[in-house]
């Protein structure tokens, strides 16, 4: 069985930019989160089941996130032309979606870990989410929350993962996070 900076090396070599290894128990969680996405902040409130408030309740995400041991923390860090570059932000975003998508095909199989996958901004799966077609998620194995959402301050979450939340001029960075937990009768080598 893998240990964490083993799983952590794994996510660089699939494409991240930096990564490291925070125990949970060093998470701290701000319920405050909720409250900029109950103003729409970011313009998807209610238009996502991974979005608030269909992802659930704030206080079972975060007892949720709290029954993990570790998370291995990634980021990408997109060049971008100026920071009016929108297009270089878009392109960096859907970097980052298609690398946390590979993330999580590569380490769903990992033997004698439970994960929970958190991501960068709600759920990019679908082009439009079937919320706003009142439907059942498509793809409720492959669905991303936010890191956000489980009211996790990326801000202070980047250095105790040694990392910069801002990594320079003209650049953007996004964040990923893949909670991991032992199996029930699982042990490390």
């Amino acid at each position: 069985m893998m240990n964490y900076q083993e799983i952590a090396k794994k996510v660089l070599a699939l494409g991240a930019d930096r990564a490291g290894v925070v125990y949970v128990s060093e998470i701290e969680f701000e319920p405050s989160f909720r409250t900029l996405c109950e103003q729409n902040s970011c313009g998807m409130y209610g238009k996502s089941w991974m979005c608030p408030p269909y992802v659930g309740e704030y206080q079972d995400l975060i007892q949720k996130a709290r029954e993990y041991e570790a998370a291995i923390v990634y980021q990408t860090i997109g060049r971008l032309e100026d920071s009016y570059d929108f297009e270089g932000m878009m392109q960096a975003g859907e970097k980052m979606n298609r690398l946390t998508q590979t993330i999580r095909l590569e380490l769903n199989t990992l033997s004698g870990y439970e994960t929970l996958f958190l991501g960068a901004g709600g759920c990019r799966v679908c082009t439009i989410c079937a919320k706003a077609e009142e439907k059942p998620c498509r793809y409720p194995d492959q669905a991303l929350a936010s890191l956000e959402a489980y009211c996790i301050n990326v801000s202070k979450l980047a250095p105790l993962a040694g990392m910069k939340y801002i990594n320079g001029q003209d650049t953007v960075t996004y964040f990923g996070t893949v909670l991991l937990k032992r199996s029930v009768g699982a042990c490390l080598k």
